[in-house]
């Protein structure tokens, strides 16, 4: 997505941690993860007491062993494949059946509210799931602008993300071509859990 503002205003810590995790999900998402990626994820480090925890903590080994070649050959069966991946993870396809529905219509709308736009070399529509989890990320860090409020945030992921991205991480921990990213599944479901709960408990009228 392309930036609005340069600038990067003060964010809460707590805050600043929810939009990494929205942008590790959408660099993993949008591409195979290249060498440095592949080298940072294997870093990570998780809570075994939770479901989030033990996600990172499984994903972290499989990148040890995971080559940039293996993550891509992988990409290429779950999102690309002969004509169509195992997957289709857009808005539109989950909440429609269709692509290029209502979902993306919508969502380009709100995007054009909050001065968002399509960087002029992604050819995806907006309504991937790698666009949506990179739109949240900038949203909470002030990228399009100043910072969104919880209520906006409510809004746009109740929206556009809620209805349908649990069920997609649930189908992409259980792909049959999923293995780097079946943990990704797991830590997207349940930090979509978690974000769910957090914004109903937050009260924040949008």
């Amino acid at each position: 997505m392309s930036q609005a503002s340069a600038a990067q205003p003060q964010v809460p810590e707590e805050d600043r941690l929810r939009a990494d995790l929205y942008m590790f999900l959408s660099a993993i998402l949008a591409a195979p993860p290249d060498r440095a990626l592949l080298d940072r994820t294997a870093g990570l480090s998780g809570d075994q007491e939770t479901d989030l925890g033990r996600g990172f903590s499984t994903l972290a080994k499989l990148a040890r062993k995971a080559t940039p070649g293996s993550a891509e050959r992988e990409f290429t069966d779950l999102f690309i494949g002969i004509g169509r991946g195992e997957l289709l993870p857009y808005a539109s396809y989950y909440m429609t059946g269709f692509l290029n529905e209502k979902p993306l219509a919508y969502l380009r709308r709100d995007m054009a509210a909050r001065g968002i736009t399509r960087a002029p070399n992604v050819y995806e529509p907006e309504d991937n799931i790698a666009s949506l989890m990179e739109m949240m990320g900038g949203m909470i860090l002030g990228r399009f602008g100043t910072p969104a409020s919880l209520a906006d945030q409510q809004a746009f992921f109740n929206r556009h993300i809620a209805p349908w991205a649990m069920h997609f991480f649930t189908d992409l921990e259980a792909a049959e071509s999923a293995f780097l990213y079946a943990p990704v599944g797991a830590i997207g479901r349940a930090f979509m859990e978690i974000e769910r709960e957090a914004f109903r408990m937050s009260g924040a009228e949008a």
